[in-house]
């Protein structure tokens, strides 16, 4: 099979893969990698700074295809891993290496190779800025297997996901931490995650997301300052949807009270995750309200719930896997949605059931309660 693994520049799809490579060969497995950004003495040296030496991995500075191919054929190796598969160029054809046609040509004709000689390829890809794999659509569909290597440069976790698995689940993530030595598996990654996480600290709610069909307790923070004056309040979201987070703060002003149209807001997910499901709606909802305020959220706490534009705190799926992971960790209460079904309450752990954000955030005194309108009276007397 073909797997092309992309990412954004410097986040560690090179290293990720050199290393993968060396564990193969410590098996006795022969892998070839083919470098067409560096030379042999540079991917050398990134080798024996990650300390992968073993004698089954071959490293091949090339981009013509043809030459590949031939290398590839005397080798005979168990595993071909190509970076990148923009730099590669057919000779045969009259374009400039990463142009369409040329990432056409040069994956059909290494997928045909995998297939015929049952020896696999992984192919590494550039992204565009909007974060798809450079080069022609078809490339996705080419291939059997798609992944992305995602995370912050500027932090040390790192994802991998499969959008596309002709071989098994996309439901699945590896989570991983870069270090001097290069990446390691993240054996529990909610407690990496929550290391410097502060109860004591306004502005800061924790909450169990879903990655794949793993939990992750992740840290949302919220900074909320009064906005300068004669000037529109700024928005500044990072790890969350901006457009989503400009809908709770529009819900929290009109169904809570809150004036936030007055305020500048400032929204963070910890860690550099980035988390895109509208589970995290009421915990960013919290970590807000709790900055407004200046008021620290109750310690050992987490907050799991969808929130609509009426206010209400709708269910979501894997609740109680979300409510396991967090009492493992040693979290003693979950603000939820009243759900139906049955529910098994982890031990250690109090529920509290809420049915509108606030209604929730006046249940912890973050909001004063809201209470109905008043009736109008009947103004046509009696005769």
């Amino acid at each position: 099979g073909v797997v092309l693994i992309g990412g954004d520049p410097g986040i560690g799809k090179s290293t990720l893969l050199l290393q993968a490579a060396d564990k193969l060969a410590a098996k006795g497995l022969r892998v070839l990698y083919i470098s067409g950004e560096e030379s042999a003495w540079q991917i050398r040296l990134r080798a024996r700074r990650l300390g992968c030496e073993s004698g089954e991995l071959y490293v091949l500075a090339e981009t013509n295809l043809d030459a590949i191919r031939q290398q590839t054929g005397e080798l005979q190796p168990a595993l071909v891993i190509v970076d990148s598969i923009q730099m590669l160029y057919d000779s045969a054809i009259p374009s400039a290496p990463g142009s369409v046609a040329q990432v056409r040509e040069c994956a059909a004709t290494l997928i045909h190779q995998a297939k015929s000689s049952s020896v696999p390829i992984v192919l590494i890809g550039h992204v565009t800025k909007e974060g798809n794999i450079a080069g022609p659509r078809t490339l996705e569909h080419m291939v059997d297997t798609v992944l992305y290597f995602e995370g912050d440069k500027h932090h040390n976790f790192r994802i991998l996901r499969a959008v596309k698995n002709r071989f098994g689940a996309t439901s699945e993530i590896g989570i991983f931490e870069m270090g001097n030595g290069g990446l390691a598996e993240v054996l529990n990654p909610s407690q990496a995650l929550l290391e410097e996480y502060d109860s004591q600290r306004a502005g800061a709610a924790i909450c169990p997301t879903v990655e794949g069909t793993r939990v992750l307790l992740v840290e949302i923070q919220a900074l909320v300052a009064p906005a300068p004056a004669m000037s529109s309040p700024r928005r500044r979201v990072s790890g969350l949807d901006h457009n989503r987070a400009s809908m709770l703060l529009a819900v929290l002003e009109r169904r809570a009270g809150m004036p936030l149209s007055r305020h500048e807001a400032y929204l963070n997910i910890a860690g550099g995750i980035t988390v895109e499901e509208p589970a995290a709606d009421l915990a960013t909802c919290f970590a807000i309200a709790s900055s407004m305020t200046e008021q620290r959220l109750p310690p050992a706490t987490v907050f799991i719930g969808e929130v609509g534009l009426g206010g209400e705190v709708r269910s979501v799926n894997m609740l109680q896997a979300r409510l396991d992971e967090a009492a493992k960790l040693g979290f003693e209460q979950a603000v939820i949605p009243k759900v139906r079904g049955k529910l098994t309450t982890p031990k250690g752990m109090k529920l509290v059931s809420v049915t509108d954000v606030a209604q929730a955030l006046a249940k912890f005194y973050l909001v004063k309660p809201r209470g109905k309108p008043p009736q109008q009276e009947n103004q046509a007397d009696d005769c």
